[in-house]
């Protein structure tokens, strides 16, 4: 199977900065897109920011120019940059990855465990 495990949740106050890191191993090749969801209280899991293997990104409109997503396809990592925290901004922070196997061969979608960030005000 792949494993996605990350780290780096913590408290922080809001204005602050805070960084994400999420790392893939296991069985597969290599992994397309990678990305971050979130899942607020009371709230869907919803889009953070995703990357491809070439770098394209996406973010979530309450994110744009705030967050920073970044990925290392070497060392199959991908980290979340976070600037101008906002309370609102409290959530489990989950790391996705799309992974396939040599020759093209889809091995699937994967989702870490799943690490909590709060933001205090």
């Amino acid at each position: 199977q792949v494993q996605l495990v990350e780290s780096g949740g913590g408290l922080v106050e809001a204005g602050g900065s805070w960084r994400l890191s999420c790392t893939a191993s296991g069985s597969f090749d290599r992994i397309n897109d990678m990305g971050w969801y979130r899942e607020a209280p009371g709230k869907q899991r919803e889009l953070v920011a995703r990357v491809t293997f070439g770098g394209t990104t996406n973010y979530a409109d309450s994110v744009v120019g705030r967050f920073t997503i970044a990925r290392d396809n070497a060392r199959n990592t991908v980290s979340l940059q976070m600037s101008s925290l906002k309370p609102e901004d409290t959530a489990t922070y989950y790391c996705n990855a799309e992974a396939y196997l040599g020759g093209g061969a889809f091995r699937g979608h994967f989702w870490g465990h799943g690490t909590q960030v709060t933001v205090s005000s």
